[in-house]
């Protein structure tokens, strides 16, 4: 049985891997991480392994992406498989940051729900608002303002990982979702030629949260990951 680490993204918890992790009972011991209580990507990746296993598969989607990359840097000898899912590894550009500042002073200032719901378009493939939008809102609202304001700033201030991909040599997978406009396929392929031997999937149909809007399909792509020698 696999020791396996998932990474939530930007505002998300549990619920973000909840039906991946309950389709992978028989694979494997997850654990999923709080990214919550730093405010640099270096200080999360440091804060996962602390607690981790010694030796595990690791997955991050979206913000837990960045993680996953820093932890590659900071300790590669302790992961056997990597998946990076609807992730980058390019830093912000200049737009990005001033969206991202925009939202950390709307919420500074009491609209943090209101920027969480804004944000739900660029999440969720449009068949997928109605069902899934009040459980996204709810994990945002669960997380809470002031872990937002800290992921911001720290995803603001992660560096470009294009660099050190080559160094990556665990077996890796790339997936990301069809209708993914937040880091859409043409990302998702550059993160993978970047890394020699990844895989990369595609799902059909989903938006920026594949585990929650393309479950069957990210847990069948984890499985044939994990079995990777």
């Amino acid at each position: 049985m696999s020791e396996l680490v998932l990474l939530p993204g930007l505002i998300c918890d549990g619920r973000l891997w909840r039906d991946v992790v309950d389709l992978l009972a028989l694979e494997s011991r997850p654990m999923i991480a709080d990214l919550t209580a730093d405010s640099s990507i270096a200080a999360m990746a440091s804060r996962v392994l602390s607690a981790a296993p010694e030796r595990f598969c690791l997955a991050g989607l979206s913000m837990g992406g960045y993680v996953a990359l820093e932890i590659m840097r900071q300790a590669p000898e302790r992961v056997s498989h990597l998946a990076l899912l609807d992730t980058s590894a390019r830093p912000d550009d200049a737009a990005r940051k001033d969206k991202r500042r925009a939202g950390i002073a709307a919420a500074e200032q009491g609209g943090f729900l209101h920027v969480a719901r804004n944000m739900l378009p660029g999440l969720l493939a449009p068949d997928h608002l109605k069902p899934l939008g009040e459980e996204v809102q709810a994990m945002s609202k669960r997380v809470g303002e002031f872990a937002y304001v800290r992921q911001q700033t720290a995803i603001m201030g992660r560096i470009d990982s294009r660099p050190t991909l080559g160094a990556i040599a665990v077996p890796t997978l790339v997936g990301v979702g069809e209708l993914d406009t937040l880091t859409p396929p043409e990302v998702a392929a550059e993160l993978a030629e970047g890394i020699s031997g990844a895989d990369m999937v595609t799902f059909a149909g989903s938006g920026h949260m594949s585990t929650m809007e393309a479950p069957a399909a990210v847990a069948a792509a984890l499985r044939s990951w994990m079995e990777r020698g």
